[in-house]
């Protein structure tokens, strides 16, 4: 775990190219999924596509889970076939010199119930609240909080089963750790993941993840794609 959590301008604009490499990717893969692929293809693509861009590795194994699959959080890709109707959790990262990018999205394949709707929702209000709540001198603590009261509120407490977010740098999770535990505060040029998520076993999952840049006015966001539940 490194211990440098404040990151220098060279080592933030690293960790931004890396970021923008995941937001070119989304937008393939947005024109790439189909119905009747297959996770593993699907994880394939974006690896192949991270590396065509220049990446020079990867933060961490892709994940791309589908359906009751979303439910796990690091789930790994399999030959389940995307179906009609399914939730599309992807989480990916490139490495640009060193520096990881990580960013969450998940998507709808053709139709979406109301239930899902609703926890797309929720777990979309908590996310950005959790944005909102970022900036230095703010307790990790404390943004943790702000996104999981909303998640407790809506009577899904019980399934926002990890934190809410954690550094990145050479390694794609250092210090400092968002979660109920932590007595880390916030400083600039920290960059911090926020990517709270609604687990319901045996039905399906969402988190939706950005890496932002800790200043002292709020964040910059360095992740640029859509939020709003995308239905392909």
């Amino acid at each position: 775990m490194a211990t440098n959590m404040i990151k220098t301008p060279e080592e933030l604009l690293k960790i931004m190219k890396a970021e923008a490499m995941g937001d070119i990717c989304f937008s393939h893969i947005l024109e790439f999924m189909k119905v009747g692929m297959t996770e593993i293809q699907v994880a394939d693509e974006i690896e192949r596509v991270l590396l065509a861009l220049g990446a020079e590795g990867l933060s961490f194994p892709t994940i791309c889970v589908s359906g009751s699959r979303t439910e796990f959080p690091h789930g790994e890709p399999t030959d389940k076939v995307i179906e009609e109707g399914d939730l599309v959790t992807i989480d990916m990262g490139a490495v640009v010199e060193g520096y990881c990018g990580d960013m969450t999205r998940t998507v709808a394949m053709g139709a979406v119930t109301d239930e899902q709707m609703e926890v797309y929702d929720i777990v979309l209000r908590s996310q950005k609240a959790g944005l909102e709540a970022v900036k230095a001198g703010v307790r990790c603590f404390d943004v943790d909080k702000v996104c999981r009261d909303i998640i407790e509120e809506a009577g899904y407490g019980a399934y926002y089963i990890h934190g809410t977010g954690h550094g990145v740098g050479t390694e794609v999770h250092e210090s400092p750790t968002l979660n109920t535990k932590s007595e880390e505060v916030l400083a600039e040029y920290m960059p911090v993941t926020v990517e709270p998520g609604i687990y319901l076993p045996g039905k399906f999952g969402v988190r939706i993840e950005d890496l932002a840049i800790v200043t002292d006015f709020g964040i910059i966001n360095t992740t640029k794609s859509e939020k709003e539940l995308i239905i392909l």
